[in-house]
């Protein structure tokens, strides 16, 4: 295809689009090129989530199953395990995951293997655009070279670049279409033709660059509130070494019209960007000879919370005579924030297994959560919140701020409140109550 033919078959809407990965970033995505007027093809290899997916279901919360039952009615969208169908897109999205490995460096596995699949099927006038988040220089260093093995050259035959995803679980106003996104490609035309297609289905498209530009975009945005949740929890130990409410002192903070802006602590960071993607920079930095203190300091405080949290509960049953081997806990809350059911990274789960650790007889209540991956294969199944639930815990502790916990009745019925996100701000009766 010419570069005038692949124009028009973007603005005609006759381009088909590939979206490699129908979790949290891709299936959104996917939805908003549907919903563009575009063929969107979606490749994930869970079967499980293909049929889900091609029922008319969904598996996630802010993706409403009529969006997704009118997508395959329409004729405009299907899910498929079969990577073949590759060869029939003119457009292809990587939106698969990016974890960090055991050592704590990161896990290209997942980008390759989709990478891989491409390259079996690469075309010319194909774009292909990688969404995970990763390390500055990925694009570049890793997708480039393997994409153009088969002898096809980025900017002349197909069209190379790096958007970075911004998906906010949970969030009711911003989504895919009105956040704007960044996008640097591996030369100027792949960044014209990237922009192109997405501004289809998203309101701004900001160009910068080049790709690493754009990793990094991501990486500085989710190392900011990394390393400003790190200072703010670290506040919070303070405050409490000092006998300060840290809760006020930051709503008194916040006032200031400059010069500020509110963080909140909490139990430890959760979900799948900012526990994560802060490292990746602090690993690329060090195969520089570079040292990202700021980053390694915010990760530390961070990863500490948890036991913080543990700290608070065992001196708050001390102070009632009891210990908390054999004491029976309540965790309210396993997803990593307010009203999802995402776990990824939750610190609740860290909290679980070190109260398990010291002996506690556990229960976890998560009105959006069934069952959660303890590790090791172990499913462990929440339940309902109920009176009975909380008059029988020596402890609740919560680690979620769900809006469907009504605060006032968790501290009525309870014995012991240890609260790390202080959703009981507004309850009168403080005796019970323990705060971060």
């Amino acid at each position: 295809m010419t570069i005038e033919e692949i124009r028009r078959s973007i603005e005609s809407r006759e381009a088909r689009v590939g979206i490699l990965g129908l979790g949290y970033v891709g299936l959104p995505l996917a939805m908003e090129f549907v919903r563009a007027g575009f063929r969107v093809t979606g490749f994930d290899v869970l079967a499980d989530r293909v049929d889900l997916l091609n029922s008319g279901a969904s598996h996630i919360g802010d993706v409403p199953a009529a969006t997704v039952k009118a997508a395959v009615e329409s004729g405009r969208f299907r899910a498929t395990r079969d990577f073949a169908a590759l060869g029939d897109t003119e457009a292809v999205s990587i939106c698969v995951p990016t974890p960090l490995g055991k050592t704590r460096d990161p896990d290209m596995s997942f980008v390759e293997a989709a990478a891989r699949e491409v390259k079996a099927r690469l075309h010319k006038g194909q774009i292909v655009v990688l969404e995970s988040t990763t390390y500055p220089g990925t694009t570049d260093e890793v997708l480039l070279p393997l994409l153009q093995a088969g002898g096809l050259r980025a900017g002349e035959d197909f069209f190379l670049a790096f958007s970075p995803e911004r998906v906010d679980p949970g969030n009711a106003v911003y989504g895919v279409r009105n956040t704007p996104k960044v996008l640097g490609g591996v030369t100027p035309r792949c960044t014209e033709l990237a922009v192109l297609l997405y501004s289809g289905a998203v309101d701004r498209v900001v160009p910068v660059s080049g790709a690493a530009a754009a990793e990094m975009v991501k990486l500085l945005e989710n190392t900011f509130r990394s390393v400003n949740i790190g200072l703010v929890n670290e506040v919070a130990i303070m405050c409490d070494r000092l006998g300060l409410n840290v809760w006020e002192v930051i709503d008194a903070a916040a006032t200031k019209p400059f010069g500020f802006m509110p963080f909140r602590p909490g139990p430890g960071l959760g979900g799948h960007c900012i526990p994560i993607d802060p490292l990746y920079l602090s690993w690329k930095l060090r195969t520089l000879n570079y040292r990202a203190r700021f980053i390694e300091l915010a990760d530390a405080v961070n990863s500490e919370m948890p036991e913080h949290v543990v700290r608070k509960v065992a001196d708050a049953l001390n102070n009632r005579s009891r210990s908390v081997r054999g004491s029976r806990i309540l965790l309210l809350g396993v997803a990593y924030k307010r009203d999802i059911e995402d776990v990824r990274e939750s610190p609740a789960i860290e909290v679980f297994h070190l109260l398990r650790k010291q002996g506690a007889v556990l229960r976890v209540i998560d009105p959006h959560v069934r069952e959660f991956d303890a590790g090791g294969g172990e499913r462990i199944a929440t339940v309902p919140l109920t009176d009975e639930e909380l008059r029988a815990a020596d402890a609740v502790v919560i680690t979620t701020d769900h809006t469907a916990f009504d605060c006032a009745r968790i501290v009525r019925e309870s014995t012991l409140v240890v609260d790390t996100r202080n959703a009981t701000a507004k309850v009168a009766d403080r005796k019970k109550i323990v705060r971060l």
